[in-house]
């Protein structure tokens, strides 16, 4: 059926800010406005058009607040792949209002490259995740520090871990200068809160994953977590949007790159497109389930042998990829997948 919109929005979103251009079906501007990202000031553009009119905002670090409060309104909201809207929509012109305009003429030709737009409870999953994941790497940042300090003073710990109970009771035995014993008593102190954070939201991610039922599905596979299975799911959200594991595979970055001239094709490293923290988590995933599963070991050492380690750790997580899309698309548990020969 086609559709009896007659109005466009296009708003380019900022921090303080966004810039709202309304079109009408034809493509004519009906109204053009810089207005504050705040309730109020939304109101009064929104009060200008239509409440059948179709909106169409870039997803960005600001997106969240102005979609929940256009849907909340009623609004039918999509949201745009920026990278690829800048490549259909380019121009030598480049402002924020230039911005929405292209996307109310995108949105109007029915040409908007979309982006999924999450629903709350998985956006809840990834910021929490995020949110660990940040902490920690804090928490290496600090103990980075403290082997600066060792290493300026030519220290060398026989433990094997210099930041377990037993190490830091090494470190704080230290006899230092005492600006150094200042500050590694510092670092210390930090690193014990941050290790009690990072416990904590632990313990969140673990009540959400056992509440989440795809989560608990894909800890069926070998080298899977609380963690690492909710940070996955959320990272995929709806697996149905996902027509073949190839797409998904390409939306992890963990395709190999193509290149073709011609009647030559060469495929080279993987992409890296698209889900910087999914393809992370499945590397880290990867690297415990090759010890773990005899059939992923082999795999792996296959690999190894030909390519070295690093390209044979990638090439199982695709492929421990590919297995959570089966088990997640026809929902059946890692046991079943190889009992069916899914794989």
């Amino acid at each position: 059926m086609a559709s009896t919109c007659n109005t466009y929005i296009g708003l380019d979103v900022h921090k303080n800010f966004i810039f709202g251009c309304v079109k009408d079906k034809e493509g004519h501007t009906l109204l053009e406005r810089k207005f504050k990202s705040e309730p109020h000031s939304m109101d009064l553009f929104l009060a200008n058009v239509p409440q059948d009119s179709k909106i169409a905002l870039e997803s960005s670090s600001c997106w969240q607040y102005s979609f929940d409060y256009l849907v909340d309104k009623g609004f039918d909201v999509a949201i745009s792949n920026p990278s690829k809207t800048r490549l259909i929509g380019e121009s030598k012109k480049k402002t924020d209002m230039e911005d929405a305009r292209k996307l109310a003429d995108l949105h109007r030709m029915n040409m908007l490259p979309l982006s999924y737009a999450a629903p709350m409870h998985v956006r809840m999953q990834r910021q929490i995740t995020r949110h660990r994941l940040s902490i920690v790497n804090l928490r290496t940042e600090v103990k980075n520090k403290i082997h600066a300090i060792l290493r300026r003073h030519g220290i060398s710990t026989e433990l094997e871990d210099a930041f377990t109970q037993k190490g830091l009771e090494f470190l704080e035995s230290l006899d230092l200068p005492m600006c150094d014993r200042f500050e590694l008593d510092q670092y210390i102190g930090v690193l014990r809160h941050l290790s009690k954070k990072i416990d904590e939201t632990q313990e969140r991610i673990e009540e959400l994953a056992n509440d989440e039922p795809a989560a608990r599905l894909i800890m069926t596979h070998p080298g899977v977590s609380h963690y690492s299975s909710l940070m996955i799911t959320a990272e995929i959200g709806d697996v149905q949007r996902f027509s073949s594991a190839k797409k998904l595979v390409s939306f992890a970055g963990l395709n190999p790159s193509v290149y073709q001239s011609g009647d030559k094709c060469y495929t080279g490293h993987i992409s890296k497109q698209g889900s910087r923290n999914l393809r992370w988590i499945l590397i880290q995933v990867a690297n415990i389930a090759v010890q773990k599963d005899r059939r992923l070991k082999s795999y792996y050492m296959k690999k190894r042998l030909a390519k070295g380690h690093n390209k044979a750790i990638v090439a199982a997580a695709r492929k421990i990829l590919i297995n959570l899309y089966v088990m997640l698309k026809h929902n059946i548990a890692f046991h079943a997948l190889r009992v069916n020969k899914a794989t």
